[in-house]
């Protein structure tokens, strides 16, 4: 019987792949775990490969190689490891215990393999791979476990600079929140802007890597707010410098200090997988959830009649019930709708009540007769759940799309801006009412839409729709009444209009929320990962100049449209393919998801929709859209050492192809324009370079899964390391600056060590 080494492990079974930390170390990123899944494998078929009975001289030969190959590329990855416990000596003991165990089982692995010299292993007196299962076996686990270890030590790392890039941001902060002069706050907030620009690229860095989809969303929420909080501070700050005693100036400078704070401590909280006094976090419940969980339970009674209570049943449903108040006391819920939820409500009650009656009498009495009754109770109660979850989706999703195209014309907003300016109090304070009638209305459209959004990440993503209502209905209303006490104020009017402009960008946002958790319910589009370019080109540079916002017209959209829905066709053909591999977590696939992301949101910018606002956010977007096609295109070209020398010229040409292709919308998406014409023209190259790339993509993954599935059909050989590899690889050396020891000592640095340990390729 096959045996993995991870049965018998101290690598604890937390992930999809079976991996895990030992110690009580967890894997919490895709990198530690990717780069530990090859290894898992190929170990795992070089210990049963001693099962075969046919032992030709050609394959001791390879095991042998095999067990060296292993044994040199330990000792490369433990030289890096150690090097990375000097730089880091609150890490070095462990680090160090770690790095001794996989030189040790390093060396074991090459002791046990070595057999080529031996024509009857099983005679010899020597101890080998063929005569000693429980050494290799140990050796295995031991080899897994320090280098899981190693690792996610080395990960710790990343979590220190995010940390230390925090505590440099907020020591920035607390100096701007003090300065008194124009001079010295435009000196300090340079260095601030560089500070969140290196806080931006390691979060975002960390956002991508994270396994749980669930914090990958607060992270991007996160995110998210000190994106836009970066340019509200600076209006803020300059308008409360500008009028220093002026209370509502003060009490919006404040608010946003106090907002980035706030969310400078969850990204902390997500990277160190704490709470502050070590609080629980409970996770908010939502009646989609509590449906599905409650179906499940009853759909289980088919298996096991005894395997929980009839109190447990009644109580899930009474919780589910009682959330449903929340659309039954809404002011803002519908006769009709509000009339059905009670109705279903009740009917809900009675099912559950005959299906209780039911389960009882067959738990006493198993009959043909009672089992069908029971099938029939069970499907009668799911109907009626499925009715109930129908209902209030309908009731959250027609008040959503109703308050939204009510306010779409932000009639409220351009009030407010005018009877500032006018200094007109009276008037300001009627429409600050106003506004905050408006804030209550969408707070309450965030919490219903929470409740059917369907999946924890946009459970998260109504969750800071509602806060973000929250906190900026208040910070426009004290932005107005400073700009009416000082009409003729410019920074105070250029505060007022950032405040507003995300009022406006947080409606957009609702709109393209509302439309995926339709998406969801309706089963046409699976999460669409957010890619966030935080910081936004131009918002942090020293002149305090905010870059004007180009946005195509109604014509220009127009012309633009049939390239956009190309595009979208595109994206949903490279989902659909990304959906037919196994492993989902294989690099080919994480990038065609990403690139897929990214194309999805500049075919929303072609309908003035989206994240993406102006045509610099466009161009940023492509940028990174080239960045990750270059990615893929060197994944790639590793793929393509695993594959048949037949198949390999044909992936290394399609590879050159996308590389080629890539580099090209990088040099469009660069290019400096002037003028309207002339940036419409580079628009409609990058969507039209964008499109072209995705079409290479729907060629190119059919093809890649097709050799891998060639790949894993064949008989399976032992392959060494190549050695170009090998001399690829090479340890970092005293004398690098500290940003080359960063990026030389890290997580990306030992999976350079770990591919040399993937030393069984299956042909």
């Amino acid at each position: 019987m096959a045996t993995s080494p991870c049965s018998s492990s101290g690598v604890s079974s937390s992930s999809s792949s079976g991996l895990g930390a030992d110690a009580g170390l967890e894997i919490r990123t895709r990198s530690v775990e990717q780069t530990l899944v090859p290894l898992v494998s190929q170990i795992t078929t070089l210990i049963n490969h001693k099962d075969k009975p046919k032992r030709s001289d050609k394959t001791l030969q390879a095991i042998q190689r095999v067990g060296q190959a292993v044994n040199l590329a330990v000792g490369r990855f433990v030289t890096v490891g150690e090097a990375i416990a000097n730089e880091n000596h609150e890490l070095k003991e462990e680090m160090s215990v770690a790095c001794i165990e996989a030189r040790r089982a390093g060396e074991t692995i090459a002791q046990l393999t070595d057999v080529a010299s031996l024509d009857h292993p099983e005679s010899d007196s020597h101890i080998t791979i063929f005569t000693d299962k429980t050494g290799v076996v140990k050796a295995a686990r031991l080899l897994l476990s320090s280098v899981t270890k190693v690792l996610v030590l080395a990960d710790r790392i990343v979590i220190k600079q995010i940390i230390t890039s925090r505590n440099k941001v907020l020591a920035t902060m607390e100096q701007l929140e003090k300065v008194s002069s124009f001079q010295e706050f435009v000196q300090i907030f340079s260095q601030f802007g560089n500070e969140m620009v290196e806080f931006a690229h390691l979060t975002g860095d960390r956002q991508n890597d994270l396994k749980d989809e669930k914090k990958k969303a607060r992270m991007a929420a996160s995110r998210a707010v000190l994106e836009k909080c970066t340019m509200m501070l600076l209006t803020a700050s300059k308008t409360c410098l500008r009028h220093p005693d002026c209370e509502s100036a003060r009490i919006n400078k404040d608010g946003v200090f106090h907002r980035m704070r706030l969310a400078l401590e969850q990204v902390i909280e997500i990277v160190t997988d704490s709470r502050p006094n070590g609080e629980s976090e409970m996770p908010p419940i939502s009646i989609y959830s509590g449906i599905k969980e409650f179906k499940n339970k009853v759909e289980g009674l088919r298996e096991n009649l005894y395997f929980l209570s009839k109190e447990n049943l009644s109580t899930m449903l009474e919780v589910i019930l009682e959330h449903t108040e929340d659309f039954t006391d809404s002011a803002y819920t519908s006769h009709e709708h509000r009339e059905h939820i009670l109705e279903l409500s009740k009917q809900a009650k009675m099912e559950l009540e005959q299906l209780v009656s039911v389960w009882m009498q067959a738990q006493n009495q198993k009959t043909k007769d009672l089992m069908e009754d029971l099938e029939v109770a069970i499907l009668k109660t799911c109907q009626c759940m499925n009715e109930l979850k129908r209902e209030v989706h309908s009731a959250a999703t027609s008040l959503a799309a109703d308050l939204l195209k009510y306010h779409t014309d932000h009639m409220i907003l351009k009030a407010l801006k005018i009877t500032g300016v006018e200094g007109n109090l009276e008037a300001v304070a009627e429409y600050t009412c106003k506004l905050s009638e408006q804030k209550e209305q969408l707070v309450e459209m965030c919490r219903l839409l929470r409740h059917v959004s369907g999946t924890e990440p946009l459970e998260i993503t109504c969750i800071h729709a509602e806060d973000t209502f929250q906190v900026t209905g208040p910070q426009i209303i004290s932005a107005a009444e400073t700009l009416a006490l000082h009409p003729s104020s410019k920074i105070a009017k250029e505060n007022l209009e950032v405040f507003c402009e995300a009022w406006e960008s947080q409606l957009s946002d609702m709109s393209v929320l509302l439309r995926e958790i339709n998406d969801v319910f309706e089963g046409r589009r699976g999460e669409k990962r957010v890619y966030l370019s935080l910081p936004r080109p131009g918002k942090h540079n020293a002149n305090l100049k905010a870059l004007k916002p180009v946005k195509l017209d109604t014509e220009e959209q127009a012309k633009i449209a049939k390239l956009g829905l190309e595009l979208h066709l595109l994206t949903s053909d490279v989902d659909s393919e990304t959906e037919k591999w196994e492993d989902q977590e294989n690099e080919i696939v994480q990038h065609g998801q990403g690139m897929s992301s990214m194309a999805y949101s500049m075919y929303l910018f072609t309908r003035g929709e989206g994240l993406l606002k102006t045509t610099q956010d466009l161009f940023h977007q492509a940028e990174i859209f080239a960045t990750e096609g270059t990615k893929l295109a060197a994944a790639l070209q590793a793929f393509s050492d695993q594959v048949h020398n037949d198949d390999k010229p044909l992936l290394l040409l399609e590879a050159e192809k996308l590389m080629a292709m890539c580099k090209q919308l990088q040099i469009t998406a660069k290019a400096s324009v002037q003028g309207k014409s002339a940036t419409f023209t580079k628009v409609d190259a990058c969507i039209l370079k964008t499109r072209n790339v995705m079409t290479l993509l729907c060629q190119l993954l059919p093809l890649c899964c097709k050799l891998l599935r060639k790949n894993k059909a064949g008989n399976g050989c032992l392959k060494p390391a190549p050695p170009w590899r090998q001399d690829r690889i090479r340890t970092g050396t005293n004398g690098h600056t500290a940003e080359r020891r960063t990026e030389t000592f890290g997580i990306k640095s030992l999976e350079h060590h770990v591919t040399n340990m993937t030393f069984l390729e299956s042909k």
